[in-house]
This record gives structure tokens, sequence and C-alpha cells, in this order.
């Protein structure tokens, strides 16, 4: 992995870009609405809302909002493009590949406004997924296209969004609850899957570490980062790597319906995929997917970000010093690098947390002075509304490239010990993830608003 980058990384980081962009929209929010301006509401247009049932209705929609259209596309286009080109990548491929995500993810949405769209569960999340997953692999897709497809900026940056509906209040009083569900499933699935990978299957311990953290904590990012920190070969982290994206894909599909099928609550599901998923972005898709699922999506998806985000991703910064400290003082004769030290954690800890705190602080401060009435029927559906299906594009466009960069093809094959520690380690997650989640903290999950 390449070395931190110091000053430069406020500017050559996905996580500060998301930082910057969601706190400008949020501030413009906010800034617009004070002048009684409805242009956040025009920006953030989509067909999601409308519910139609006959396409003559789609497309009279479309018709009508078609100056939005264009004007949403250039804007999301400039900013994620030139963003995207000061971060290294080329501003006429990404370009291609934008107009290629953005045509699609309208669409996802339309399917998602269809009046019969519940019933058969076509949820824009998890379409979305299923779309990108047969176009990558059953279609020619330029490969140019790649360079748009950002999974990981494009959920880093709804993250941030998701702050502006997320008051502050409920992070403080969740937070203890959250970190403490968090440290019990990242100590007992880190463990579990390191002693079966090491012990059972003398597997090489540099790759039961690498394993171990992708599995307890957050998948590809959390193994890149013990990789660097234990000086792991980088035929691990594609192993880590390949199947941390098929069990995620395979719980964004089985996690909602097993949660429906048990008539779990929106916030106690939530948790649940929050405590079991190890990918950020396919954990969003399965709450959103769950939360769409039983009228609640809000309820799901915050209940999914205290838990993952805000209390198991915490554990990146923890893991990646303690696997440090173990690599560099006990499995290293010579040490092969300076000893690792408090701002290990800093530069391994996710920043676009940050500003998702930060977002929730603004619109916290912001709403203070309305009373319930006016907030709930001017505030509202003025600020918030237009902030969360702004977040919402985010979303969809980060699960279409979860599905578009996924090509089964070009998965590393992995070893018979490999899959097997980590296959069993997810297991352990999943059954003590529902316990925590139902049982034992059921009562303050399922009481979420």
């Amino acid at each position: 992995m390449a070395p931190p980058l110091g000053i430069k990384a406020l500017w050559l980081k996905e996580d500060w870009w998301a930082i910057w962009i969601g706190l400008t929209v949020v501030c413009l929010g906010i800034a617009l609405f004070l002048n009684d301006s409805t242009m956040l509401k025009s920006l953030a247009v989509n067909p999601g809302g409308i519910k139609w049932a006959t396409l003559d209705q789609l497309f009279d929609h479309f018709g009508k909002n078609a100056d939005k259209y264009v004007v949403q596309f250039v804007v999301f286009a400039t900013i994620f493009g030139v963003t995207s080109a000061i971060m290294g990548i080329k501003l006429q491929r990404f370009l291609a590949g934008f107009a290629f995500l953005y045509l699609l993810s309208v669409c996802m949405f339309a399917v998602g406004g269809w009046v019969n769209a519940a019933k058969y569960n076509l949820e824009p999340p998890l379409v979305a997924l299923v779309v990108g997953l047969l176009l990558a692999n059953f279609v020619p897709l330029p490969k140019i296209f790649d360079d748009a497809f950002r999974v990981e900026y494009y959920v880093k940056l709804g993250i941030v969004l998701l702050g502006a509906t997320f008051p502050i209040t409920l992070v403080v009083t969740a937070g203890p609850v959250a970190i403490g569900q968090a440290t019990i499933i990242s100590l007992l699935t880190a463990t579990t899957i390191y002693f079966l990978a090491t012990r059972v299957f003398k597997l090489d311990r540099r790759l039961g570490a690498v394993l171990s953290v992708g599995g307890a904590v957050c998948g590809v990012s959390g193994s890149m980062a013990i990789a660097a920190s234990v000086g792991a070969k980088r035929e691990h982290i594609y192993t880590s790597v390949t199947l941390v994206v098929v069990w995620a894909l395979i719980m964004i599909l089985v996690l909602p319906f097993v949660s429906q099928a048990l008539e779990l609550p929106a916030g106690v599901a939530g948790a649940w995929i929050g405590t079991s998923e190890f990918a950020d972005a396919a954990g969003f898709a399965a709450a959103s997917t769950y939360g769409k699922m039983v009228g609640h999506e809000d309820v799901s998806i915050k209940a999914f970000t205290l838990m993952k985000v805000i209390g198991r991703d915490l554990w990146i910064g923890i893991w990646s010093l303690v696997w440090a400290l173990i690599a560099t003082t006990q499995w290293e004769k010579k040490e092969t690098g300076s000893r690792p030290g408090i701002g290990e954690i800093w530069h391994r800890f996710p920043k676009f947390v940050i500003g998702f705190f930060i977002a929730s602080t603004i619109v916290t401060l912001f709403t203070q002075g309305y009373d319930v009435d006016t907030l709930k029927k001017v505030v509202k559906p003025a600020v918030m509304d237009p902030m969360g299906a702004l977040r919402g594009w985010a979303f969809i466009f980060c699960f279409l490239s979860i599905g578009l960069t996924t090509r089964f093809r070009e998965l590393k094959a992995v070893s018979r010990g490999a899959l097997l520690a980590f296959s069993i380690g997810v297991g352990v997650n999943v059954v003590a993830g529902y316990i925590l989640s139902v049982h034992v903290f059921g009562a303050y999950w399922a009481a979420l608003q």
C-alpha cells in the first residue's frame, strides 16, 4: 500500500472529497432554504417517487422534468468528473462511463417508482445490484467505463449525506450500544477466523491476519489495511478480497429476505445486517432493501449505520495498530520499517465518518430553532428530504458499480483452508449478530425511530 500522502490527502483521497462535497451540499441546502429557493429539490429529482402505473405516466414525468434531469446530469458529471480527474482518473474516460451509469440509475429509480414494485420486491438497490452483475458478466461493456464505477467514492459520499438526516443526539445515545455490540463481534469473529486459518488449516499467519479483519470488520478496506500493517503478500489480499466479494453478494441477496421471513422490525434487521455484513456498500444495499420492504427504510439504514459505520468501522484503525505491533515486535527478527505509533490509527481511520458527524451536527443545530410542526411540514420537505434524495442517487451509483465491477471470471481461486476459515467466521458473525441484535439489544433496536 502507498505511504500516507500527508496534506495532499485532502485533495487526492476519496474520503476527503466525500466530506468536502457532502458538507457543501448540506450548507448549500440550508442557505437555499433560508433564501426561499427550491434549487436543491430540483437537483434531487428522480422518478422513484411518482408511483406510476402506466408507461405514459412515466414518460409524462420525464417530459415535464427534462430540463431538471439535464441540469442534474451536468452537475453530477462535473462534480464527480473533476474531482476524479484531480485524483488521477482521465476526465474523458470517466465521463463516458458516468453517462452510462447515470442512465442506468434513472432506470433503477423508475423501476422503484412502479406501483407494483414493492409487491415483487423490486427495490432499486437490489435491482441495481442484479442488473449490474448481469451486465458485467454477460455483456461486453467497454473497459473504459470502469473508471466511473467508483464504489467506495459513491458510498462514502452517501454516508456523509446520511448524516444530514441523522440527528447527532441519536448518535450520542446509540453510540455505546453500537460500539459495545461491534466490539463483541469484532473480537469474536477475528479470533475465530485467525485461529482456524493458522492453527486448524495451517495457513500463513499474515494471511490469517488479513482474513480475520476482512471478515470481522470491513471487507476490502480492512483486508488492505491489515496487509500493509503485517507486510502480507499480494496474493493474500487477492484471497481475502475474493472471499469478501462472494460473501458480500450472498448476504445482500439473503439477509433482507431472511429478515422478512423472521418478521424483524426495521431497526433490528438493520442492526443485524450491520453486525453481519463486512462491506459498507453491500450492507447499505441490504439494509436499504429490507427497509423498503417493510416501509421503514430510514430506520433500517440508521440502525445499520450505527452498527457498521460508527461501531465496526472504528476497529479498522485499532486492528491495524494491533497487527502492526505484533508483526514488528514478534514476527520479524529485524524491523522492516518504522514502528507503528498512534498515527497509524489516524492513517487507517475512515475519514468520511468525520463528515458524517459534522453533517449530523450542522443539521441538528440548524433545526433546533423550529417547532415540531414547522420542522415536519416545512423544513423537512425543503431541506432534509432533498438531501436524502441526493443520498439515494449516491447509493444507487454505488450499488450499480458493485455489480458492474464484479466479474466472476476475474475472481481469484482460493485455497480450501482459506475458504473454510473465512466461511466459518462468516457463520459465527451472522449467528452472533442475530443473537445480539434480536435478543441482547433487541429492545433498543426495535424502538429506534
